[in-house]
């Protein structure tokens, strides 16, 4: 009987989510999450307004002072979000080349999900939901589905 290799990492199981509510769990992953918004939205062509809107709306002021790289502690809501949208980029960079990949989210769509709209309008109008559908689509895609 075969048995599933896992690897071990001191301090982390791969059991159970990150629990996020927890703020040092938040404090430790912000910086990270902050700089690969950031990449995607540069590697996407993101306006600031758009990326403003992806993080759920957050404030011009909190936005250019993340942008500004202030030390800033992120919430459940920041980092779910930050989390999907690095889900999505990883999956469009398997299933496309570099250039589509990086196009996708504002090219429009006729999956009827997306309504004849890009995927980066759909995201910013159905929040974390809508996220997930992308993501799951993407994820389901990759499996040849």
């Amino acid at each position: 009987m075969a048995t599933i290799q896992q690897a071990f990492v001191v301090g982390f199981s791969w059991d159970t989510a990150v629990d996020l509510s927890k703020k040092e769990n938040r404090i430790r992953l912000s910086p990270s999450a902050i700089k690969g918004l950031f990449r995607i939205a540069t590697h996407w062509q993101l306006r600031d307004e758009d990326t403003r809107e992806l993080l759920g709306g957050i404030s011009s002021g909190s936005f250019y002072a993340l942008k500004g790289r202030a030390a800033k502690t992120l919430n459940t809501d920041q980092l779910t979000r930050i989390s999907l949208l690095i889900g999505i980029y990883k999956a469009l960079n398997i299933l496309y080349s570099a250039k589509l990949a990086d196009a996708w989210m504002n090219l429009p769509n006729t999956n009827p999900m997306f309504g004849g709209d890009s995927p980066l309008n759909y995201l910013k109008r159905g929040g974390i939901p809508a996220f997930i559908r992308v993501r799951q689509l993407l994820d389901a895609r990759r499996g040849g589905r």
